[in-house]
């Protein structure tokens, strides 16, 4: 078990507030905090890999305390067994691909796992590569695989996919899904994105302000009890607009605008910039907005 429970005050464009966690998370999930900008999602990150503190409080990772603002225990980075992907990959532009996972390996381990990773994450063509001979896609790839060299119990992802165009993002949230499976990861993930939540997330921490508001699976923290139905995507509205008796909304999905014929019922709550999971159940479609 992973038990969360600290604060550390924080100053956004907000104002001031108290960044409170309290909450225990099972490990080998797929766990993503979700809120607005400035709710303090990637300060959680950066206190579980130890590059922040709390002002007070416990973290324990199963039998292992990290930090005990009581007991003066504030273990450092290099002694959490932790791997962190920065949302600008931190890769270093005059190593290679290979030297960059090198340079990340723990003193004595075992230089094999280079290689295997290299394999695994199917960068071995670009070992010799530097990072600005790359795509972003592949650089987030070299920046995965050199969190994972250090055989962390935890991996953190700080918004990994934000930079990239949509079907690259599911390609490598595929890859990640694949990666945190094999190796039996407990990794938490920041995303502003509904689909990737979806997709990824066994469990959502939903923070307001530095809150935790809501918790549980992806349909629990958004849809509200939604009935399960033959498709669900998650998109964005771009317009709504009356035709005779009827609605027509367009949904952007990924790359693609979806047309919808709505009632007025169920337009009433929307305009242009919701963001709704679309879902359809016996080719009947409905909308429900999502709280972000």
């Amino acid at each position: 078990m992973i038990f969360l429970d600290f604060e550390k005050q924080l100053h956004s464009v907000q104002g001031n507030f108290t960044l409170q966690v309290c909450c225990e998370l099972t490990p080998q999930n797929l766990i993503t905090f979700f809120g607005k900008s400035g709710a303090g999602k990637t300060t959680i990150l950066r206190i579980l890999a130890g590059l922040d503190s709390p002002d007070s409080g416990v973290i324990q990772v199963n039998d292992e305390i990290w930090y005990d603002a009581c007991a003066k225990i504030n273990l450092p980075p290099q002694k959490r067994r932790i791997g962190f992907v920065f949302q600008d990959y931190a890769l270093f532009p005059n190593m290679s691909v290979e030297e960059n996972l090198s340079f990340a390996l723990p003193k004595n381990a075992d230089k094999s796992r280079v290689e295997s990773l290299l394999e695994i994450t199917e960068l071995g063509a670009l070992r010799k590569f530097k990072p600005n001979m790359l795509s972003g896609g592949q650089q987030q790839r070299v920046a995965l695989a050199r969190a994972l060299v250090r055989n962390p119990q935890i991996l953190l992802l700080d918004e990994p996919f934000s930079a990239l165009d949509s079907a690259m993002s599911r390609k490598l949230q595929e890859e990640l899904l694949r990666i945190h499976q094999h190796f039996k990861l407990t990794t938490f993930l920041v995303s502003h994105n509904f689909s990737e939540v979806f997709f990824l997330s066994n469990f959502v921490v939903h923070l307001e302000l530095g809150k935790i508001d809501k918790k549980g699976t992806p349909d629990e923290v958004f849809l509200n009890g939604l009935p399960s139905g033959k498709f669900r995507q998650s998109g964005t509205i771009l317009e709504v607009s009356k035709n005779g008796l009827v609605y027509i909304v367009n949904v952007l999905v990924g790359n693609e605008i979806v047309q919808i014929t709505a009632s007025e019922e169920e337009v009433k709550n929307l305009q242009s910039g919701d963001s709704v999971i679309v879902a359809s159940k016996a080719w009947n479609p409905m909308f429900v907005k999502i709280d972000s």
